[in-house]
């Protein structure tokens, strides 16, 4: 073999080394690139709140675990809108036995049916801002895109010298189930364990939303019964916390609320740039149309749980339809400004919709899915 042959098999064989070299290197870069370029894993989170007695300026969380670190917030509601305490920062990790104080500007006690949902620090400032910030700074935790929350019952301590001068509820009476579309009545029973005449407040609660409060005037050691009326239109199908409240007492009951009537949709009226239609939905969501693929081309207004007549759809104008083309009215759970992330609602695994016909006015009874 010729000396120039072998200089050409060793400079072959260098190149594949150095290409084998960067081969590996460029793997390893890969596998870095989160770290080497800043780029985080999204953050998790997760957390126990269990049911508990308490004298309604403190709770506990069983366990919060926080890849980021940040808070615990407790609200008076599942949607997180009524802000009632803040726990103090929190490093990253698992903390077992955390307490949350009542905020000092609260408008409410620490018992009842509480939700307590896991914040970040987002600007790393030790100072809970979320609602300062219109939700931009401090945002929840989330898990498969919903906050990491936990729901808990918090009662009074049992007797009656922790609760001071507040009067008591002896007896919360609510029936086991409700229609979405009736009054309910609820009956309590109140006592003032004190030896002194007073006046205090009832309140009643559905979700933790205050829905009707009385003033009730009692002797010492009287006892009295009320009765409250709760309009349950509206209220979603499903198990819902009713709770009752004093001063410093409180008590809760679930109810299972049922769909009054049957989920269904009617096209009242279809032009080429309105459609009108009555529904009625158990969920709160919209109504699409929805082209022979199963595009959205146009939605309602976001409409609550019940029944609405007359819900009008306006066909965007860069959206065109001819007559005689065979459209379907869906209704939809979720956000209509947000369509891609929203989902037909099913009933018994079906979709509610109805399909019609551009220019004609269907008649006849509500269509429901077959």
């Amino acid at each position: 073999m010729s000396s120039r042959s072998t200089f050409g098999t060793i400079k072959r064989v260098v190149a594949i080394l150095i290409a084998i070299m960067i081969v590996l290197a460029a793997g390893i870069v890969v596998g870095q690139a989160p770290t080497l370029f800043g780029i985080e894993e999204d953050p998790e989170a997760s957390i126990e709140f269990t049911d508990q007695q308490g004298n309604g300026t403190a709770v506990t969380i069983d366990e919060v675990s926080l890849s980021d670190g940040g808070f615990v917030v407790i609200t008076a509601n599942s949607d997180g809108s009524e802000s009632i305490a803040v726990s103090e920062p929190l490093e990253a990790g698992t903390h077992e036995n955390v307490t949350v104080e009542l905020a000092d500007d609260a408008d409410r006690e620490l018992l009842g049916r509480l939700t307590a949902t896991v914040h970040q620090d987002t600007d790393d400032d030790e100072t809970y801002t979320y609602g300062e910030s219109d939700g931009e700074e401090d945002r929840p935790y989330l898990d498969a895109g919903y906050p990491v929350s936990a729901t808990a019952t918090v009662t009074a301590d049992e007797t009656d010298d922790a609760l001071g001068d507040s009067f008591v509820i002896d007896s919360l009476d609510v029936p086991d189930t409700a229609t979405t579309n009736e009054t309910m009545n609820v009956t309590v029973t109140v006592r003032n364990p004190t030896d002194i005449r007073a006046q205090q407040n009832v309140e009643l609660r559905l979700d933790g939303q205050l829905v009707e409060w009385q003033s009730v005037d009692l002797d010492g050691g009287e006892t009295t019964e009320l009765t409250f009326e709760v309009d349950t239109r509206g209220t979603p199908p499903g198990e819902h916390p009713l709770s009752v409240q004093t001063n410093r007492d409180g008590t809760v009951e679930l109810v299972e609320f049922e769909f009054h009537t049957d989920p269904g949709i009617e096209v009242t009226n279809a032009t080429t740039d309105r459609i009108i239609t009555d529904v009625a939905t158990p969920a709160e969501g919209f109504v699409a149309v929805e082209n022979d693929s199963g595009e959205i081309l146009a939605t309602s207004d976001e409409l609550d749980s019940g029944e609405h007549e007359e819900v009008r759809i306006s066909v965007p104008e860069n959206v065109s339809v001819d007559e005689n083309t065979d459209l379907t009215a869906v209704v939809y759970e979720g956000d209509p400004d947000t369509p891609e992330s929203a989902s037909p609602y099913e009933e018994d695994g079906d979709r509610i919709e109805t399909t019609f016909t551009i220019g004609t006015t269907p008649g006849g009874p509500t269509t429901d899915a077959e």
